[in-house]
Formats: C-alpha cells, structure tokens, sequence
C-alpha cells in the first residue's frame, strides 16, 4: 500500500522554497525576511520529513539588517550545488549599506558559509544559479524590469554568464521570456533545468497572492528563443475560488529524486476566518509526470492537495524536537528554532549569565520600532496553538517591561508583559494596530515568578493567560481578534512569530527577565 504525506510539509512562515539534491540527500532554504539568522536550512531523505540543519546567513557581517522595513530584508534565495561546493544565491531588499543579489558558497551544508559576493551589475529581484556540465559553465538567472514597460510589474528573465573565480556577471546579457500571459505581471522566481535535450525555464507569474501560477516555456539553447507550453498555466489554484483551502501556490523549484520521480517544492496559503492567514506562506509539495516532453503536476487532478501519495522513496522521520526549550544548552547557544528581528548588534541575551534560562537584558529598543528589540521568537505554525512561559522579573520603573509578543510587525502585534503601574506590579495586554497602541487589560500580580500564555483556536481567536502556580491560569481579558496578525490587515509578506520580550521604552536600564523555559504545541 503506498504512503501518503501531508501537506505542507513546512507549516509556519517557509516560503519561496528552493531545493537540490547531493545524492540521497535533499536540501532545502526559504525566505527569511527581516528575521536573523537569514535562510533557514532543512535537510530530508525522503521529501517529507525535514529537519533543520541552521541558517546560511549566521554572522552580523554576512548580513546587515539594520533599517530594513518589515517583509523587507531576504527574497527568494536558491539552493544548488555543483564541484563539491553549495552555492545560494538571494536578494536582500532596502538594505542600507549593501542591496541587491549576492552569493555565498560553504563546501558543507552545515557552513561555515562565506561573506556575500555582491553583484552589483545584476538587476531585479529572485536570482537563481544554472551550471551546464556540457561546458563548464555558470550562468546567472533573475528578474528585472524591461527597458520599456507598459504597465505595472512588467518585467522579464534574463540571463548572463557568471564568472565563478571572480565572481561577477561577464559576457552579454539574453532577456528569455515575459512571461506565459499577455501582460502577465511580475514574472519571477525563475529556475532552468537541462531534461532531455531541452533548456527549460519555470518561472512564477501573476504576483504572489491569490492570482499566483506556475508557467514554462523550452528551448533548444540556453540562451534561447524559448517557446513557452501552450497549456501554460501548469499550476495555478486561482480558477478554484477564494474559499479554496490552499491558495496562492507558485514560487516553485523541481527536483528529480534518486527513483526518477519529479517532484516540485512550492509555497502556499491557508486562509480561513475571511482569506486570513496567519501563518504566511508555506512550503508544499506536490509530484510531477512529464508527458509529451511537458510538466504535468499530480497528473489526474491538477491541483495541490492536503493529502497526497508520497515519493518512493524509504521513509525517514528525524526525531520529535522537545514541545519546551529548557535553555540547557551546553554549547550557549539557541536552537535553530529561535530568531531575532533585524541584526543583532550587541548581546542582549545569554545562555551563561543564569545557567538554565535566557536571560534578557532590558534596553531602551522598543518591539514598536523598526530597529532590534530584546525579541527572541519563533514561528506560529499552527492554526491552533498555545505558546507558555515561565518568568522572573522586577520591572525598576513603569517604563520597564518583560513577557511575550505575539507579533506580526512593528505595528500590529499584542504584547503580554509585566511592568508596574503607581509602584506596583501588574501584567498588562497591550494591542498594538496601525501603530497605535490600546491597553486592553490590567491585572495586579504577586512578586516573584509568574506564567504568561497565549494561545489560539483559529486565526480570529486569540487568548492570552496569566498564573502564579503554572497550572491555575486565568484569562486577562476576553479573546481578542487575531485577524490584524494576518497580511491581509497587516501588509508584507511574513507570518505570525510568538516570543519573548523585554524593553525599557526609551529609557536606560540594567535590568533583565529571566526565562526558564518557553513552551509551544499546536494542533
């Protein structure tokens, strides 16, 4: 009896995935956005268990995210690898010192990766890397605007050769395709693959949201004329209606397992409660079937599916992370799990200071700027969810404040923190939307240690708890809307992170908040 998987095979914020293959091994990076560490890597044996292996981006130096607006930051990176050596390819949007395509190479997945070559010449956005073995050769493929545009998000793929030892763009550059459509808007995300004598070229067109579709065209040469399949588009879920439970797809990379199945990675949307979705965009999966020299994606029904036949290939599970992080940590430093908003610059966490907690130092950075708080997040990757942790703090002053955010941007996010008001401690829940912030409740706490909840039974209803015992938890205030979470509401293109949080809201402080341990499952 054949297996079956379920998708998405990456729940949470992991879009614009790319993926290759290094024998039985399969390697895969999405977008990261504003968040540090930059490019999540995960590695699987089978195409649907995937585990996280780091980031690629990982020092200050390789990645400068100061200043960068929210869904600012890292774009649609792709992964290859060639010679004994990866390369990914990416863009880093509204940079203030450095913008625009890189690349960075490590001889092992796991890094160390290299500082960023940049390639200032290259225009556009969503770079991929083509290397032909029949002549050695590197080839560089993005997206840029045409000379002339007619309208809105016209643009084209070109191509140019890359000079792997120097690092740069040489030769002429080859403009390939505008894409499948007549004014087909912001073709993107392109990829080419060499599959039985033919160049092929699968691009993403028509934006990244609800008109989303994948189209591909051919040719004989690398550098063209490409003839684009007349049965384009090979996927699109927008004909299916806004009701549809999966929607937006594109954004994709094929890869050829060691069977000599295809298989294509892609991202996605799950909206629900009025086309909200919390998560962001996600990665799928979905298998390919080559027909008449052309791509037919699940041959028979045409769409992605929660519920599919998985890859022939032996099944292989890595082992269930922990639901809590009890920051035991030997080696001081935070699971893969864990990142920050925007470059870190200084060490306002620590593993070492109190042994068995993080600790958060307070500083005048607040989570409502466009700057690096004393954040440390992780994704919500579940419809229904609870997020708990255990906190010591004493806030000095009523500028002072400690506990959780559940955030989406600087200015749309709810924050559960303790903080004192006329010389006495309480726990308050603060909504923060188009910026301007509520106090929606107020609650008078004991000294000492105290736990803070936040949960959700769908991405309309958000409740937030508060306890002095881990177990007689209390509901501060009524559930509140978690729609304003949503990209719809909020704009950009992450999903919803859950953290901890510290802040002396423009003002010194040697304070901290001590966390013992932080605790998330999901349904």
């Amino acid at each position: 009896m054949s297996r079956t998987f379920r998708n998405p095979i990456l729940p949470g914020f992991y879009p614009d995935p790319s993926i290759c293959r290094v024998g039985d091994d399969y390697y895969l990076v999405t977008s990261s956005f504003e968040y540090f560490p930059g490019l999540p890597i995960f590695h699987s044996r089978d195409l649907v268990n995937w585990r996280q292996l780091g980031h690629v981006l990982t020092r200050p130096a390789q990645l400068n995210l100061d200043g960068v607006r929210g869904s600012g930051g890292l774009y649609a990176p792709t992964i290859r690898h060639h010679n004994g050596m990866f390369y990914v390819i990416n863009t880093l949007m509204d940079g203030k010192v450095n913008h625009g395509n890189f690349i960075v190479t490590a001889p092992d997945i796991t890094g160390p990766w290299s500082e960023p070559f940049w390639l200032p010449e290259a225009r556009g956005i969503d770079p991929s890397l083509y290397f032909d073995d029949e002549t050695g050769k590197a080839w560089y493929v993005g997206n840029r605007p045409v000379a002339e545009p007619q309208f809105a998000g016209h643009c084209e793929i070109w191509l140019q050769e890359l000079d792997l030892k120097a690092m740069r763009l040489i030769g002429p550059d080859y403009a390939l395709w505008e894409g499948a459509l007549k004014q087909a808007i912001w073709p993107e995300g392109p990829h080419i693959y060499k599959i039985e004598g033919y160049y092929y070229l699968l691009i993403s067109e028509a934006g990244t949201g609800h008109d989303h579709a994948l189209s591909i065209a051919r040719s004989e040469h690398l550098t063209g004329p490409y003839e684009g399949y007349k049965r384009n588009p090979i996927l699109t879920h927008r004909h299916l209606g806004w009701d549809y439970p999966i929607v937006g797809v594109g954004h994709a990379d094929l890869v050829e397992t060691s069977n000599n199945e295809w298989w294509l990675v892609l991202l996605g949307m799950r909206p629900t409660e009025g086309y909200h979705f919390n998560l962001g965009r996600e990665t799928f999966l979905a298998p390919v079937t080559w027909e008449q020299g052309w791509p037919v994606v699940n041959v028979g029904v045409g769409k992605v599916e929660f519920a599919m036949t998985a890859p022939n290939l032996p099944e292989h599970p890595w082992p269930t992370l922990p639901a809590r992080d009890d920051f035991d940590s030997d080696s001081k430093t935070l699971a893969d799990t864990w990142n920050f908003i925007r470059t870190p610059r200084e060490p306002f966490w620590s593993l070492s200071e109190r042994p068995g907690n993080l600790r958060l130092k307070l500083r005048p950075t607040s989570i409502t700027e466009v700057a690096n708080p004393s954040f440390v997040g992780r994704r919500q990757q579940h419809f229904s969810f609870v997020a708990q942790a255990s906190l010591e703090f004493t806030p000095q002053s009523e500028h002072e404040c400690a506990g959780l955010a559940v955030l989406q941007n600087n200015h749309f996010h709810y924050r559960l923190t303790v903080t004192l008001d006329a010389g006495s401690c309480v726990v308050q829940l603060i909504k923060c939307e188009k910026g301007e912030e509520m106090l929606l409740a107020q609650q008078a706490l004991p000294e000492g240690r105290v736990y803070l909840k936040a949960s959700a039974v769908s991405q309309a209803v958000y409740s937030f708890y508060v306890s002095s015992d881990e177990n007689n938890w209390q509901q501060i205030s009524e559930s509140v809307d978690g729609r304003i979470l949503s990209t719809k509401v909020a704009g950009g293109y992450v999903g919803t992170y859950i953290g901890m949080y510290a802040s002396s809201n423009g003002q010194p402080s040697e304070n901290h908040a001590d966390f013992d341990w932080f605790e998330y499952t999901g349904d």
